[in-house]
């Protein structure tokens, strides 16, 4: 492989025109497709297979006009103070004129007449009409906001209004390019050069550009996960600097020693460039495994950012040397009062760094351990749910509705359930819809409202509400318990019940993603297991990759606990609301964060492996691969926490918390387990940590990712001479 990225790149080098052209091209093709054929994304969250959306699925074909699954909006008014919509004449014809309004907004496929239903509260107070649309709360454009708001306020009543109608697309913003600020600075100061600074961030934002465009385009084919764009460019521009940065350091490296421009960006693609591509390698393979989840949002967010992960491998390995052509040999320049790495003759701040560890390495060891193992104690009560009104930002109408709501009608009134009797096969239709309303009220619910019929009279649908609300664990074991009953109503009577709604379904949305990060995490675990030690070619290293990753894992997990659901430095951070964690988190970011810590494993350790197989004693090894590699993964890992960090500050909760736990998941894996933990083992264990029984070694390829042949290739085209490899495997 080595050979193949070394001609790859001084062919890219060569034919620069071509290659650039030929980018760029690409580039223009794929956004002129975006402009014409993006089309609208979605924020629904289904998975098919539970019981709640198969009941959605039999409702939109058995009883449409219900409108189940589509946009809906709480909307809560309150009476003037001192004064109730009971014995106030002028407040019952205001509030008629809202429903008015609502009914009749564009859109709009219903409104629930608050007087036909006595959709009131106690003391007669507040008042609700909940307002359903035929399409999805996305598919909403800002007019049809607009005039639901406006039809809300159309009176004098006070008005807070909910639901999912009310909430928007995420969207990125300024801070969100914070990050790629701080990426700037951080690239500046690592080269000392403003032009070695500059190519990565032109490089990351093109495949950025090319991957987005095609996702856009592809919306207009098929129906795509608001998140999605927002994922592939959190990865796109993340892996696109950070490959670029290793494979520009690794050229000014080649240049410095003696060769030739073409010959550095040949040995540049054929070394750094074969990290880059089996740490992508590691990315596809953690992002593409969520598509064997079985939850297709989290598949279609996974393969959307393994697509820009290989945009980012294709675009370091052939447009980043044809780049390099351009730039001759102002790509050494230096910025005046910058440095750009270690006097000459003088140990790097890496070599002193591996040093220490080597010397301290059972306190260190220990330490970096314990700490660890603090951060992820909040770990342990984790609590997965999705977001609803009640984890929206305080100030927010959203959340004031469901406090007017909890208030007036209970919590249970903010998630109601939807029993849905199919009565077709049943023996006794009456009596199957009598039974389950029945054993519904012996659970002890705060109310069960009359049954609905479709037009055709063999589905019935019963509104159920809970005394708790949605995030409750009280609402879930009462869905169980409607689940039970509604099995022996089935039994009895040959009824068909099922229970959907908003909060059944993100009960079994997290359900379901909770059963999946167990199998999931073993998934992309045992195969990145065998990519390392393919890579590497021992058992150790591979192993303790791994284990550090999980050691980050759990630490990551503490850490979004303490935040977003204890509540820890909210105010500093800019998370308005706290409450369960994102049920789709975990498997997220678990996929995600082990493609990006793997990247560091991969551009630490091969450079260590580099030197080992070419004589260097295994200590020492692991001291010059620091000097060459900790400054570039230091400044890598600065540069990935600082683009995730930014989206710390968006709009979307979800957002919020991925930007969050990438931050913190990057950074402790990069600084506590690859730039501490790794050390301090490879170490201890010396020439062991190169391990591989002898069978293994025969069977497995040599892929040749420390760049042995390009010695001979080099020497060939009046490079260096060959250096000399010791023996491996055994």
């Amino acid at each position: 492989m080595a050979t193949f990225l070394y001609r790859l790149g001084r062919a890219s080098f060569r034919r620069r025109w071509l290659v650039t052209g030929v980018w760029a091209a690409v580039l223009i093709g794929i956004g002129i497709g975006a402009v014409g054929f993006s089309g609208t994304m979605s924020n629904s969250v289904s998975i098919p297979g539970t019981e709640s959306q198969q009941a959605i699925d039999h409702l939109k074909k058995t009883f449409p006009e219900a409108h189940i699954g589509g946009g809906t909006a709480r909307v809560v008014l309150q009476a003037p103070e001192g004064q109730n919509f009971v014995k106030y004449p002028a407040n019952q014809a205001e509030l008629r004129e809202v429903y008015t309004a609502l009914r009749n907004a564009p859109e709009v496929a219903n409104a629930v007449d608050p007087f036909q239903a006595q959709s009131f509260s106690r003391d007669g107070t507040l008042a609700l009409i909940q307002v359903s649309y035929p399409k999805q709360a996305v598919e909403l454009t800002d007019a049809d906001r607009e005039a639901l708001l406006a039809a809300a306020h159309s009176s004098g009543l006070h008005a807070k209004i909910g639901g999912d109608a009310v909430r928007g697309a995420p969207e990125t913003g300024a801070t969100e390019g914070l990050g790629v600020v701080v990426a700037a600075i951080v690239l500046v100061i690592t080269f000392g050069s403003l032009l070695a600074a500059g190519l990565p961030l032109l490089t990351a934002l093109i495949g950025v550009g090319i991957g987005l465009s095609g996702l856009l385009t592809l919306s207009g084919l098929t129906e795509l996960n608001n998140n999605t764009p927002v994922l592939a460019l959190m990865i796109g521009l993340a892996v696109g600097i950070d490959y670029a940065l290793f494979i520009v350091s690794r050229y000014r490296t080649e240049l410095a020693s003696g060769l030739d421009h073409e010959q550095a960006a040949g040995r540049a693609a054929g070394t750094a460039g074969s990290a880059v591509v089996f740490a992508g390698l590691t990315v596809i393979v953690a992002l593409g495994g969520l598509t064997v989840v079985g939850i297709p949002f989290l598949g279609e967010m996974g393969l959307a950012a393994a697509a820009t992960v290989v945009i980012a491998v294709l675009i370091a390995l052939t447009l980043l040397p044809a780049i390099l052509g351009f730039t001759g040999d102002k790509i050494r320049g230096r910025l005046r009062g910058l440095r750009g790495g270690p006097k000459p003759g003088s140990a790097s701040m890496g070599e002193r760094w591996a040093r220490f560890v080597g010397r301290h390495r059972g306190a260190v060891l220990g330490i970096a351990v314990l700490g660890l193992a603090v951060v992820a104690i909040p770990a342990a009560s984790m609590q997965l749910g999705l977001p609803n009104d009640a984890t929206a930002a305080p100030e927010s109408s959203q959340h004031k509705a469901y406090e007017l709501v909890t208030k007036g009608f209970g919590p249970g009134a903010n998630g109601p359930l939807i029993v849905v009797v199919d009565t077709a096969g049943a023996r006794d239709p009456q009596g199957a819809v009598a039974d389950t309303t029945k054993r519904i009220n012996e659970l002890g619910v705060a109310a069960v409202l009359p049954p609905r019929p479709n037009r055709a009279g063999d589905t019935m649908i019963i509104n159920v509400i809970p005394r708790t609300g949605p995030s409750d664990a009280a609402t879930e074991g009462l869905v169980a318990d409607i689940r039970g009953a509604a099995a022996k109503v089935g039994d009895d009577t040959g009824a068909k019940v099922s229970v959907t709604g908003q909060t059944a379904a993100n009960i079994d949305v997290s359900q379901k993603l909770a059963d999946a990060m167990i199998p999931y995490l073993a998934l992309i675990v045992g195969l990145a297991f065998l990519l390392l030690m393919l890579v590497f070619r021992s058992v150790i290293v591979p192993l303790k990759a791994t284990l550090g990753f999980l050691a980050s894992v759990a630490a990551t997990f503490g850490a979004v606990v303490a935040v977003f659901q204890w509540g820890w430095l909210t105010d500093l951070l800019g998370v308005e609301s706290t409450g369960p964690i994102m049920s789709m988190l975990p498997v997220l970011l678990i996929g995600v964060l082990f493609g990006l810590a793997m990247d560091y494993q991969v551009f630490l350790v091969t450079r260590m492996r580099e030197d080992y197989v070419h004589g260097t004693e295994p200590r020492e090894a692991v001291v010059s691969g620091f000097a060459h590699g900790a400054r570039v993964v230091v400044a890598a890992a600065l540069i990935m926490t600082s683009v995730f960090a930014g989206f710390v500050f968006a709009e979307d909760s979800l957002i919020q918390s991925i930007g969050f736990a990438l931050a913190v998941g990057v950074a402790v894996d990069a600084f506590v387990v690859r730039m501490t933990i790794v050390p301090a083992l490879m170490w201890m264990l010396g020439r062991r940590a190169w391990w591989l029984p002898r069978w293994l070694d025969r069977i497995l390829p040599n892929v040749d990712v420390e760049g042995t042949s390009l010695d001979a290739v080099s020497s060939g085209d009046g490079g260096e001479p060959p250096r000399e490899r010791v023996p491996v495997g055994v």
